[in-house]
């Protein structure tokens, strides 16, 4: 039987959250990892780990999780923990809110890591909640918990969150059919999130999408031809951000020959570019 086809009631979750050190893969990396594993109706064991990003965060992004610099001095790199993180959620549903986001910056750590990406669908409670919880104002995490009267947690903290996302996906789960599959759930957040859409092994075997990812690592700029905009098929120097894989179509985030704020580049429009 296939995964989709096996009952909601039948499955084991792991709702999962990062912390990050900025808004963009790549450029940022995680500096919290959590999750909740949730079997046969209980929450049944938890993970969480501090993260030490490579670079120092700024005062804007402490501001929002509260994750000092000092708090993760002396925590572990990436490399040394998404590891045991892809072994917690091995054989279960992972679930996140706003899915995407987590996953620009989980998959590519894996990869690196030399390990495989997870094959099991992924599912949104964001996503879920904006089918499902038509009576919330906003489908924010922090609004649907007060909606839902969860557990009111420590907002942008990593494993209160994720004890959060699986309220609220739970909480979706319970307005579906009592024969609700995994299918079914799959078709109410209206997209199809795997693993494998959030990998840049992919981008780095093509020479434009190469270039963008070795500027963002080496804080380079890049001359690009954009098949869009103001200057079709024109050559342009850009300061790529990040790239984002999206369900709706990836795009690089660049700032355009010092145009603030940044702009966004569909990937598939980007015929060419060249590091400068």
């Amino acid at each position: 039987m296939s995964i989709l086809s096996q009952p909601l009631s039948d499955l084991t979750y792991v709702a999962f959250d990062t912390e990050t050190s900025g808004q963009y893969p790549l450029q940022s990396q995680i500096c919290e990892i959590a999750a909740v594993k949730w079997s046969a109706g209980q929450e049944v064991e938890t993970y969480q780990t501090l993260v030490k990003p490579d670079e120092m965060m700024s005062d804007f992004v402490i501001g929002i999780h509260n994750i000092t610099n000092e708090m993760v001095a002396d925590a572990p790199k990436i490399g040394e923990v998404i590891g045991d993180f892809a072994r917690f959620i091995e054989g279960s549903i992972p679930i996140a809110h706003h899915a995407p986001f987590d996953l620009g910056f989980l998959a590519p750590e894996i990869e690196q890591a030399g390990l495989p990406l997870p094959t099991n669908p992924v599912l949104c409670s964001s996503l879920l909640s904006r089918k499902l919880i038509k009576e919330s104002s906003n489908h924010k995490l922090q609004t649907l918990i007060k909606v839902l009267n969860l557990e009111q947690g420590q907002a942008h903290r990593a494993l209160d969150d994720a004890r959060a996302c699986l309220g609220v996906a739970l909480e979706c789960f319970s307005r579906l059919t009592d024969s609700a599959v995994l299918q079914d759930a799959v078709t109410a957040q209206g997209a199809s999130l795997n693993w494998s859409s959030y990998s840049l092994e992919d981008l780095k075997e093509r020479e434009r999408t190469a270039n963008l990812i070795k500027a963002i690592q080496n804080k380079a700029d890049v001359s690009l031809v954009y098949q869009g905009g103001s200057r079709p098929g024109r050559a342009r120097v850009v300061h790529p951000i990040g790239i984002v894989r999206n369900p709706n179509g990836d795009y690089l985030v660049a700032s355009d020959e010092g145009a603030k704020p940044p702009k966004r580049y569909a990937l598939e429009k980007i015929s060419s570019s060249k590091l400068v």
